[in-house]
């Protein structure tokens, strides 16, 4: 009976292999040709806003830095030309200044004096650098699995936004630092915390890996979708999702196009004069503006390693490349 069960086991094994499908496009013009450039190192973590790179070298939405952050510690974030570490214990760095926090900082953003954090235990805090003392602190469901694009919080006019682990957006009053709404993006799923955090001509974009909301003029448009990467560009968004399919939206989450790519499992999306979206088979996919043409490159790099896209710029293995 043991060898029954056993034998039962590999022919399900077997046949889910055999049966595993991969994205096989029928023609491509060849290697994408722009000029390739070397990286210092690899890349060891990273969140939607960059990453880190084993030489101690930091990768954001500017570019490869020219300097090195202190050893042990890793990039969060970049805000008013102040760079953002953390040592994922009990400090974070606001360029070389230590500030100890007592736990483990996961996100933040700086704007003046006022420091909004997210740690670990999806607990938020906004702290005042020059007073040196917690102006706020409050505590949510904690989450035990998370994405590693986590996004950072955002200072919006005169609020501010706190993306939580548990798929929330806390939005928290500048002027006299209180929690004043919560808006649900995900209530459900393991990995639900937010991914991605923009906005767009004042209107709120959050994501996690299975939701995508839009806020604007009192409307909160919801979405679902199984989201593999999300940006956006002008006032247009951009959702590759699990089943292959690459979505242009307006900013109120209205389908304006989109394309499916039989079996794709994509990696990154990026923007350079036109949508790109890098498959995890070796193929880079260069989509017109209206949807109406594509162009398939071939495209080498190792899917086991970490992949960051920025702008119009794919930052993988120990290389980076600018997109036309």
């Amino acid at each position: 009976m043991k060898y029954l069960i056993f034998t039962i086991t590999l022919l399900f094994v077997f046949t889910g292999c055999s049966q595993k499908e991969f994205f096989e496009p029928e023609y491509t013009v060849g290697d994408y040709d722009n000029t390739k450039a070397s990286l210092n190192g690899n890349i060891i973590s990273m969140n939607k806003d960059g990453a880190t790179l084993d030489s101690g070298e930091i990768i954001t939405k500017r570019g490869v830095s020219k300097f090195t952050i202190a050893q042990g510690y890793n990039f969060l974030n970049i805000s008013e030309d102040v760079v953002i570490t953390s040592n994922f214990k009990d400090s974070i760095m606001l360029d070389k200044k230590v500030i100890k926090t007592g736990g483990v900082v996961v996100a933040a953003t700086l704007k003046d004096n006022k420091l909004a954090m997210i740690f670990s235990d999806n607990s938020i805090q906004l702290y005042d650098t020059e007073k040196e003392q917690i102006l706020l602190k409050e505590y949510f469901t904690h989450s035990f699995v998370n994405d590693t694009r986590i996004a950072n919080p955002y200072f919006m006019s005169n609020i501010i936004l706190f993306p939580t682990l548990d798929g929330k957006i806390i939005v928290v009053a500048e002027e006299n630092n209180q929690v004043i709404k919560s808006i649900v993006v995900d209530a459900d799923g393991q990995f639900n915390n937010i991914i991605f955090l923009d906005v767009i001509n004042d209107t709120l974009v959050a994501a996690t890996v299975n939701k995508v909301i839009s806020v604007g003029d009192g409307v909160l448009n919801l979405k679902d979708y199984s989201i593999r990467d999300i940006i956006t560009h002008g006032t247009n968004i951009y959702i590759a999702t699990i089943d292959g399919q690459i979505i242009k939206t307006d900013i109120s989450l209205n389908i304006i196009n989109r394309k499916k790519y039989k079996y794709a499992k994509f990696y990154a999306l990026a923007y350079g004069s036109s949508l790109y979206a890098l498959e995890s088979q070796g193929y880079l996919i260069n989509i017109s503006e209206d949807f109406k043409e594509d162009n398939i490159y071939d495209f080498s790099f190792n899917n086991q390693e970490k992949v960051i896209a920025l702008g119009d710029t794919i930052y993988y293995d120990d290389e980076y490349i600018i997109l036309k």
